[in-house]
Formats: C-alpha cells, structure tokens, sequence
C-alpha cells in the first residue's frame, strides 16, 4: 500500500514525459472531480453512507463515468498518482545506491509533491484505508502492483530478472514499513505536518536498513 492524494506535479523531467494532451488532461479532471466529491462525501456522511450515484451526481458525471475511472468503490480511494512520481523517483537514484535508501529517498521527495490543498485529504486517505475493511481487502491488489514496480526497476539497476526472489522480498519489505509508517501518522491524537511523516518513513527505513535488528 502506498497511499498519496493527487501530486502535484508530474514525475520529474528526467524521466522524460511527454506534456499530455488536451483530452488526457480533461479526463485527469474528471478524475480528480470524481475524487474531491468522494471524499467530501465521505468526512460528511462516511464510506458505507455513500453510493457512487451520489458521487457521480456531486462530481456532475454519470455513474457510467465514475466506474469508467475507477472500477470499484474501492479504487476511489486507493487509485492516484502516487505510483508514477516514486517510480520515476527510483529511476533517478544513482543506480550503484543501496535499494532501500533509494526507496526511502524517493518516498520522501514524493511528499513534496502533495499539493498544499491535498494534505487534509492524505490523513483521510490512510484512515479510510485503517478503517474500512472493503479499502483494506482490495489494498492488497494495488500493494502487488506496487511491488510489482519496484521489483522491475531494481531489476533493470541490478541486471536480476524482475521475479528474483530477494527483489520481491525487499519490495515487499519496504511496502510494508511504509504502510506501518503511514498508520502510525495517521493513528496520532493529532497528526503533525507532512514533516513528521517524513521522519517516521526515515526512521521505519533505517529499521530495514540495519537489518531488523532492535
């Protein structure tokens, strides 16, 4: 699980993307229409209280568009620009960097990239995904997905194959301290600023980073 709201900008430069055109940006508003009702929706009258004819109809969408966007309920939540900035983050590590720093390094520029309007919307985010168990079961799918990602990019700075066992385990590994780092923030009385945060992802990495030993 990696959980972020909309970035603010697009993956860095060096990765090379192209500006997208006029019809892809008018459907990445749809998207993020889609989403700011969401969850507006959500902190008002909660998840389970809130069908997706009520979303489409404060997005002004059809049902048909919001499930064009986003398959499920679920994805609402869980789907967002987050897996493209830490991936091209990655890529710009140097490649003879320990994989963990690297991960560590480009999780924390991609807070950065959570636009100033988001942040609010970031706490929500990882506390649906404590809270409500139908988030939390198709969590898992987008937390392979992820792994998916890392394991292909130490892949191709390694020279393994993208299914080598220890890869997996280090994506998987890393996945899952972030996620605990997340809940942590998230847990708090009163959460700090996307600076705490950044200091609990260093210190949950420095844990992987010392081998698990207390």
């Amino acid at each position: 699980m990696l959980p972020m709201v909309s970035a603010r900008t697009t993956p860095p430069a060096a990765a090379g993307p192209a500006r997208p055109g006029l019809r892809e940006r008018k459907k990445l508003q749809t998207r993020r229409a889609i989403r700011r009702a969401a969850y507006r929706l959500f902190e008002e009258q909660g998840y389970d209280a809130t069908p997706v004819d009520q979303i489409a109809e404060a997005a002004e969408v059809s049902p048909s568009t919001v499930f064009r966007y986003f398959p499920t309920k679920e994805d609402i939540v869980l789907t967002d620009a987050y897996h493209a900035v830490l991936e091209a983050g990655i890529r710009a590590r140097p490649a003879d960097e320990p994989p963990v720093e690297s991960i560590r390094r480009a999780t924390v520029a991609a807070l950065g990239t959570v636009a100033p309007e988001d942040r609010g919307k970031l706490l929500q985010h990882i506390r649906l995904i404590r809270e409500v168990p139908a988030i939390r079961g198709r969590t898992a799918e987008h937390t392979a997905r992820d792994a998916a990602m890392i394991s292909t990019v130490l892949a191709e700075r390694s020279g393994r194959p993208a299914d080598d066992l220890e890869l997996r385990v280090v994506g998987s590994a890393v996945l899952a301290a972030l996620q605990e780092a997340m809940l942590s923030w998230a847990e708090q009385d009163r959460p700090g600023d996307l600076d705490t945060l950044a200091e609990l992802i260093h210190r949950t990495m420095e844990v992987l980073a010392r081998g698990l030993t207390l």
